[in-house]
């Protein structure tokens, strides 16, 4: 089947906390559209000032953070009627702000953790321990994990150093699991096993001792009703073309969505190639794949 698109440009770098990180996987997406036959244009953009060249007829957007997953960049593509990758800009605002997503998901019945918003001065009403975090961060930039209540005033003077308000939510002890959709298909559960409890920006992308089991070892109802959830999730945030969304899974067996990452890494260590791969869906396809899937 001949492709939609010929000549594209990957959006990469960015200009939020996370640009390394997009800097990466762009290069490794702009290295699989090559190898799937497109002629690509790598744009490292490093302000909002958007210069696409006449020619392009399609972007795939590797932009990670703020300007990238929170719905700014697919307006002004909407706007400038370029095809791109990923969710629209309405759904990448509210996947973006996780105090959106956790409003929309308790909305359509999807389990959370127990949580609250706070500012400076509000009390808190959760016991530790806790998980503290700003609404609009990613790559789990600023979050910190309460194990003690000595802990808890370093970590909300951190977050409030980094955002207006703080989602605290209970934190869940358990596994850590993800599971990826591309183009409607719900991608193998993965377990997420870091060397430590947490699993922090240096655990994803730094450290070489985490773990992963792809599939999870899962009994198959559990496995099911993950997958449903992530499915769940998807479609009530109104994601498109790809996704993938976090879980933590109780010793009890219930499972509690995290978030919906619009734009998940796509580094050497990413987890959605990765789940991809057990599919039997090679890097190269994978990106050529969602390239295909490029919208208004």
């Amino acid at each position: 089947m001949g492709k939609r698109f010929s000549k594209v440009a990957v959006l990469m770098g960015g200009i939020s906390s996370e640009r390394d990180v997009s800097l990466r996987s762009g290069a490794a997406i702009a290295a699989g559209l090559r190898e799937g036959g497109y002629d690509v244009i790598e744009m490292d953009i490093d302000s909002t000032e958007l210069l696409i060249p006449s020619e392009i007829e399609a972007v795939f957007v590797a932009l990670h953070g703020r300007f990238g997953e929170d719905g700014s960049i697919q307006q002004i593509l909407m706007d400038r009627k370029i095809p791109f990758t990923g969710s629209g800009a309405e759904s990448s605002r509210i996947s973006f702000d996780k105090v959106l997503t956790r409003d929309r998901l308790i909305k359509h019945g999807v389990p959370v953790a127990p949580g609250e918003v706070l500012s400076a001065g509000d009390q808190r009403t959760l016991p530790v321990p806790l998980v503290v975090k700003p609404p609009r961060e990613g790559s789990s930039v600023g979050c910190y994990l309460v194990m003690e209540e000595n802990d808890w005033a370093e970590a909300i003077r951190g977050v409030l150093h980094l955002s207006d308000d703080a989602l605290v939510e209970k934190y869940i002890e358990g596994r850590e699991l993800t599971v990826g959709i591309v183009d409607g298909e719900v991608l193998p559960v993965v377990e997420i096993i870091p060397a430590t409890e947490w699993y922090d920006f240096k655990a994803k992308y730094t450290s070489g001792d985490t773990r992963y089991d792809i599939p999870a070892v899962l009994d198959d109802e559990t496995t099911r009703r993950i997958q449903a959830l992530a499915l769940q999730t998807f479609e009530c945030l109104g994601a498109e073309n790809f996704g993938r969304i976090d879980f933590r899974l109780s010793p009890d067996g219930n499972a509690y969505v995290l978030e919906l990452n619009a734009i998940p890494g796509f580094t050497a260590t990413s987890l959605l190639p990765k789940a991809a791969r057990a599919r039997g869906i090679g890097f190269s396809e994978l990106c050529c794949r969602i390239m295909e899937l490029a919208h208004l």
